[in-house]
């Protein structure tokens, strides 16, 4: 199979484990506390990332590679969950994922200050389309936003985009899990610190639902290791910019498990800003 093509599809299902993120945020927040959240689920995947480096004998980053590191782990370790988390105190799980849209552009901005890229002029074009409408829609849905949710969500993306193609960048030379192993691990002693000082009280983890339960272990696993596997892998074999681009599918498939998993209501509006971003989808990785 063509390479570009593989990278299309490992970026595909990167996007589709990333999709649960931030309904399965939204109910782990109901019962945990957001800092502790972000940094738990952090140290629980980078004691998994490390015993894969371990077991399979990784070799250590070059000193080169310690500042990518730092900043892939201030992206998408520390920056998107912890901002996402507080965001989702304020907002809606619907109304969060829609600003997902926005993520291929801040990715595809980055991809060139930072990776090299060129895509063409008409990429351009819909890479900005999409975002429009989803900026567009965040501006008119006034009614259900929250001014500080928003503000913390646009915050949210504009690092995750630095933390994307910073670690794909890194990922050409690494490779895609040892990556974000790595950045765990960079991040580690920070994360386990917070997770010991906001440790909830015995009384208050006995008060955990079961579905929080099961979220808390679906950010830990898969929105923080597992997506990442097949995500950078999926950003260096079909090109940042150009696979930084189905994030705009994210935003479909999240309101779709907002709605059937949270029966959070997902209007019209939501449902043609999607389509409208998937649209754009096809358009830039035509003129990628």
């Amino acid at each position: 199979m063509e390479k570009s093509a593989t990278g299309w599809i490992n970026g595909f299902i990167g996007v589709a484990i990333f999709a649960g993120s931030l309904p399965a945020t939204r109910v782990a927040v109901a019962d945990f506390e957001p800092t502790f959240l972000t940094c738990a689920r952090a140290t629980i995947a980078a004691m998994l990332g490390a015993l894969f480096l371990i077991v399979l004998r990784q070799p250590r980053p070059k000193r080169r590679d310690l500042s990518p590191l730092a900043v892939t782990a201030l992206g998408v370790v520390i920056g998107f969950p912890l901002l996402t988390a507080f965001a989702l105190q304020h907002i809606s799980s619907a109304h969060s994922i829609v600003f997902v849209g926005l993520l291929p552009l801040c990715t595809a901005g980055f991809a060139v200050l930072r990776g090299g890229e060129r895509p063409r002029p008409l990429f351009w074009l819909f890479s900005l389309t999409g975002a429009g409408l989803v900026a567009g829609y965040a501006l008119m849905n006034g009614g259900e936003a929250s001014a500080v949710g928003d503000l913390l969500m646009l915050a949210a993306v504009v690092v995750c985009g630095l933390g994307y193609a910073e670690g794909a960048r890194l990922s050409r030379t690494l490779g895609g899990w040892q990556v974000i192993s790595w950045a765990l691990l960079v991040a580690l002693p920070f994360m386990l610190l917070l997770t010991v000082v906001n440790l909830p009280a015995p009384d208050d983890f006995a008060r955990v639902s079961a579905p929080a339960w099961f979220s808390f272990g679906y950010v830990s696993l898969f929105s923080m290791l597992i997506g990442f596997v097949f995500w950078y892998r999926g950003l260096v074999q079909g090109g940042i910019a150009a696979v930084g681009q189905l994030q705009l599918f994210q935003p479909f498939m999240g309101l779709g498990l907002a709605a059937l998993l949270l029966h959070e209501h997902v209007s019209w509006t939501m449902l043609l800003v999607t389509l409208g971003a998937v649209i754009c989808v096809y358009g830039a990785r035509k003129y990628a």
